[in-house]
């Protein structure tokens, strides 16, 4: 591993926290002025966070910190390998298991709340799965290669090549992100019958690790985002951090402009999306090569 490798695997692990945490600021600063309201400080989540992490601890289910030990470090792993400039491919299969364990951490309470939501989670990892790995067929078929610092090297800009792709990606950011309509397990806004969903059972200190580790994740997906348009140009950049901060506008604004639907609309409609968007992109990739 190069020493630029060693920085960015470091740099990840310590300010992707952060970053994650001054998104999730914002996106409730916007979210409230949407709804007319002032909303919390920027920085709220933090202190949340520093709350959670001071509160005594109840252990719901003696595996469940365990679990979510194995959450976090899986997903710090994936950042890793992410930012490392490594295998793309790689990094995605790691964020799946990520959300294994996540799930595992939920079902493992026996609480009936949690275990309705933990087999909507279930679903959601069967819904966007397909658009992750097809997402990284995509860069291979461009670019011949799934290392990450092999596609941020090119003169490509993927988004050239691959809208029907991206498209699909930040689609099911909706759900990977738990945000309307497809807020089916887990919702940030009390509209739905199972408002704090598979983190229902999670307090104190293990609410505060999963919190964390969803800013890691958030780091990593706008990562994704930003690879879609980074070329061997530094001023590319430049471009990857306007189409992020594009990108998470346009949740925030899904978030609150759209009412959450059932999980077989968010099944039928997310498959038939990405079925016909990337898989008629990936066609004509596969014809132009």
């Amino acid at each position: 591993m190069s020493i630029k490798a060693v920085i960015m695997v470091i740099s990840y692990i310590i300010l992707a926290p952060f970053a994650g945490g001054l998104m999730e600021g914002l996106d409730r600063k916007i979210s409230a002025r949407m709804q007319g309201r002032i909303g919390p400080p920027v920085l709220q989540p933090f202190y949340d966070v520093r709350k959670l992490m001071n509160k005594q601890v109840v252990a719901i289910g003696v595996l469940q910190l365990a679990l979510l030990l194995c959450y976090l470090t899986l997903m710090i792993f994936t950042g890793a390998i992410f930012f490392a400039g490594s295998d793309l491919l790689m990094c995605l299969f790691v964020l799946s298991t990520a959300s294994t364990f996540m799930y595992f951490a939920s079902v493992v309470t026996s609480s009936p709340y949690n275990t309705i939501a933990s087999s909507r989670e279930l679903i959601q990892i069967m819904t966007y799965e397909p658009a992750v790995l097809l997402a990284g067929v995509g860069f291979y078929l461009v670019d011949g290669t799934f290392s990450v610092a092999g596609i941020a090297a090119s003169d490509t800009v993927m988004l050239t090549r691959t809208p029907g792709l991206f498209a699909s990606f930040v689609l099911i950011l909706l759900i990977k992100m738990r945000k309307s309509p497809f807020d089916v397990s887990t919702s940030h806004h009390a509209h739905q019958e199972l408002v704090m969903g598979v983190k229902t059972e999670m307090g104190a200190q293990n609410l505060a690790i999963f919190t964390i580790t969803e800013w890691y994740e958030t780091t990593i997906l706008m990562g994704i985002v930003g690879l879609f348009v980074v070329t061997s140009n530094p001023l590319s950049y430049v471009g990857a951090a306007l189409l992020c901060a594009a990108v998470y506008f346009f949740l925030i604004i899904a978030d609150n402009a759209c009412a959450r639907v059932k999980w077989t609309q968010m099944l039928q409609v997310t498959w038939l999306f990405t079925l016909f968007a990337s898989g008629v992109n990936l066609l004509i990739l596969m014809l132009i090569r």
